[in-house]
């Protein structure tokens, strides 16, 4: 299943409920200000550094360009996608849940 985290980790905790509920080999994509979550440092990183091997994690680079975080530091191993590995993302997996 395609995971999208649309929500900063420091304004609501939908990425805490996805990472406690997603089954393991899930794809979680961070889009739009979710992308914060993939800041290496930020609130997020511990938890998402820890789950590295229970799912594949991916950040949209329009969006951490759109928040000026296209140089950033992310965790390592989040995958940076343009909006056709978006695409390619929601058609590898069966299924979709947004995360709102």
């Amino acid at each position: 299943m395609l995971h999208t985290v649309n929500k900063s980790p420091l304004d609501r905790n939908v990425l805490d409920s996805c990472l406690r509920l997603a089954a393991r080999g899930s794809a979680i994509l961070l889009i739009e200000d979710g992308v914060y979550g993939a800041l290496a440092g930020g609130e997020a990183a511990g938890k998402i550094g820890g789950r590295m091997g229970d799912f594949k994690f991916s950040a949209l680079g329009p969006d951490l360009a759109a928040r000026g975080l296209g140089d950033a530091a992310l965790v390592d191993g989040i995958k940076i996608v343009d909006y056709g590995g978006f695409v390619d993302l929601a058609t590898e997996q069966e299924a979709h849940q947004a995360w709102l």
